[in-house]
């Protein structure tokens, strides 16, 4: 067979895998919004003697497995056209297939086996996934600091699910069994476990560095999906199985939240790599729905059960808006790699003119990140400061001023959002092309164009009346009752507050967009520059350093950016001057570059004990058996 027949059979294998995954998942996502309708519960029992696995459906999964449809869905179908003419596509296909599946069967998962099975597919699958997309030594790196920092932290994960396992299953784990220091060793693997995986600072290393190497579609499904199904966990620990959670897990939470959503958009808006900018503000927004999750805790503590449920449903929403927008977000930052051969917002521009669906969609999800009125970000924010504020004004002293400084954070991180995402639509769709290969730039074919555009569709319409889907949110809430809520286009809250009707706003955007496109095109006209004049150059143009130069002067002590200065001189004339400037992720460069260090001489140390005689390995052995049998002979682990 002549190799543009096998492309051609590699690329149909591909697309029914893609097809047929895309399908489930959208089977998965109608079962779940039936059980959250429905207020159900499916369960499957008993697969085999023995080991029991155990597959259910709640309210709580069923949201969840909708968010998964709502970007697995466009994803797959994306990546129908996005592999096409890939040598590996078939592969790709089934690790992405899989890859869904895997986090299709957490969220089901009622059993420790099932449940930490699923997890681990979830971090393995994406992995191999990249690695085959592209095998290179940066792209190597950066799959290998994903891979050992979401084990390190799934150690976590590990520790809890077994001791709640030994208390008494998943389903209802005995708690008085496991005692406070049990109960607290469970919330904190949890939190360490589920928050490396969901990317909370300061366990995300690996997020800014895993997400901009993988294909467009499965950035998408890693961004939009997976660190969602991390938080699920988290979620499904502190409001389901040790419920309900002490005050101290929502102040941890609270404190990091707050660390992830402020830092997060900081290091995002200091991008210039499109890709990273949006990985670094996932980070933002994953720290955006912890800050929900943990007033829902302190306020349920409080007493407060109504404003704890709206709290719950707010960190719901986001989750849900950021999947949609993240997830298009990144599909269409594949687009634009794949008709300008960049993702480097100092090298595109003027793509709103050459490729305007790309650009559109573009628009309005940068909206959404920025918490502008009228699409989802803007109900989700509003909800989370609104249960901060009510936080303040019943908590006691020393939980409402931290309240408070985490509700001032979070105001300033949709700020900083509001100027991130105005750079990264500005220097990438408006002026001209910066490089050649942006002027020849032009929209994708439909199978790209429309999934992208479908969730920019739902960007809007959940923004605009996110009434429809609060209530049910909020009727999700665990811990008592939800609070009545009044739908009149906007959102009515019990108490004080209420957002505004998004549908009035809605209509008054449209209704200008109409007026200002009925003006028609504008009539200047272009002519020469006269005398003394110069004629634009897009080296005249705003750069991503120069957009952010001013934030980066006020947090240097903080950031310490590095710069250096090159002067090139010939017979005492300055030729050429050369500018650098980064700003390094200090993080990596202070916490986990030393972790490193010593994993890898620990490791180097290890391999000496790996003789490869078998009497030596008896020894081992049979000195950790001395030891074990020491340990219970006097009583260290009673």
């Amino acid at each position: 067979m002549s190799s543009d027949g096998n492309s051609h059979s590699r690329s149909w294998a591909a697309g029914l895998i893609l097809l047929l995954a895309a399908v489930g998942s959208a089977v998965a996502g109608c079962l779940g919004v039936a059980v959250v309708a429905t207020g159900d519960r499916l369960g499957v029992d008993g697969f085999s003697d023995g080991v029991e696995p155990a597959l259910g459906v709640d309210g709580l999964s069923g949201i969840f497995l909708a968010l998964l449809a709502l970007v697995a869905v466009p994803a797959l179908l994306y990546a129908r056209t996005y592999l096409r003419g890939s040598r590996h596509a078939t592969a790709l296909a089934a690790l992405t297939a899989l890859f869904v599946a895997s986090m299709a069967l957490f969220l089901a998962a009622r059993d420790p086996v099932t449940f930490l099975a699923a997890w681990e597919l979830m971090t393995l699958l994406p992995a191999a996934a990249i690695l085959l997309a592209r095998d290179e030594a940066g792209v190597r790196s950066a799959v290998f600091v994903y891979v050992a920092v979401t084990h390190m932290g799934g150690v976590g994960v590990w520790v809890a699910v077994l001791l709640l396992a030994a208390a008494g299953g998943l389903s209802a784990p005995g708690l008085a069994d496991l005692g406070t220091g049990g109960q607290a060793a469970v919330i904190a693997g949890a939190i360490i476990g589920f928050g490396t995986k969901a990317g909370l600072m300061p366990f995300h290393s690996w997020l800014p560095r895993a997400h901009p190497v993988a294909p467009a579609f499965l950035s998408a499904l890693m961004s939009g999906a997976m660190i969602k199904v991390a938080l699920y966990g988290l979620i499904r620990v502190l409001f389901d199985w040790v419920a309900p959670a002490p005050a101290w897990a929502g102040l941890v939470l609270l404190s990091l939240g707050a660390l992830s959503a402020l830092g997060g958009i900081v290091y995002a808006l200091l991008q210039r790599d499109l890709k990273r900018l949006l990985a670094f503000s996932s980070i933002e927004n994953v720290g955006i729905v912890v800050i929900g999750l943990a007033a829902a805790i302190l306020l349920a503590d409080a007493g407060e059960g109504g404003w704890a449920a709206i709290a719950f449903a707010g960190a719901l929403l986001q989750a849900l808006g950021h999947a949609a927008t993240k997830g298009m977000l990144f599909l269409l930052a594949g687009t634009v790699e794949r008709a300008t051969g960049s993702v480097d917002l100092d090298a595109l521009g003027g793509l709103l003119r050459l490729m305007p669906w790309t650009g559109s969609a573009f628009l309005v999800g940068a909206g959404a990140m920025a918490g502008l009125p009228v699409l989802v970000g803007f109900a989700a924010e509003w909800m989370a400061i609104r249960a901060l504020i009510e936080l303040t004004i019943t908590a006691a002293d020393g939980i409402a001023v931290l309240a408070a400084v985490c509700a001032a954070a979070l105001a300033a991180t949709a700020a900083l959002a509001l100027l991130c995402f105005a750079k990264a639509a500005g220097l990438l769709l408006l002026g001209a092309p910066r490089r050649r290969e942006a002027g020849d730039a032009c929209d994708p074919a439909t199978g790209m164009r429309a999934p992208a555009a479908a969730l920019a569709a739902l960007c809007v319409v959940a923004g605009a009346v996110p009434g429809l889907l609060v209530p049910a949110l909020a009727g999700l809430w665990p811990l008592g009752p939800a609070p009545a809520m009044a739908v009149t286009g906007g959102l009515d809250l019990p108490g004080t507050g209420s957002l505004p009707a998004p549908a009035l706003l809605a209509g008054i955007v449209v209704l200008t967009a109409v007026l200002t496109l009925a003006r028609g095109r504008s009539r200047a006209e272009r002519a020469p520059v006269w005398i003394c004049g110069q004629e634009p150059d897009q080296a005249f143009a705003w750069t991503s350093a120069g957009f952010t130069k001013p934030l980066q002067l006020v947090l240097a002590p903080l950031l310490r950016p590095e710069r250096s200065v090159v002067v090139e001189r010939s017979a005492g004339i300055t030729d050429a001057v050369t500018y650098a400037g980064r700003v390094p992720h200090r993080f990596d460069t202070e916490v986990y570059r030393p972790v490193r260090r010593f994993a890898l001489a620990a490791a180097v140390v290890a391999r000496r004990m790996q003789s490869g005689s078998v009497r030596t390995y008896a020894g081992y052995l049979l000195g950790a058996l001395l030891v074990a049998l020491a340990v219970l002979r006097f009583g260290v682990l009673q």
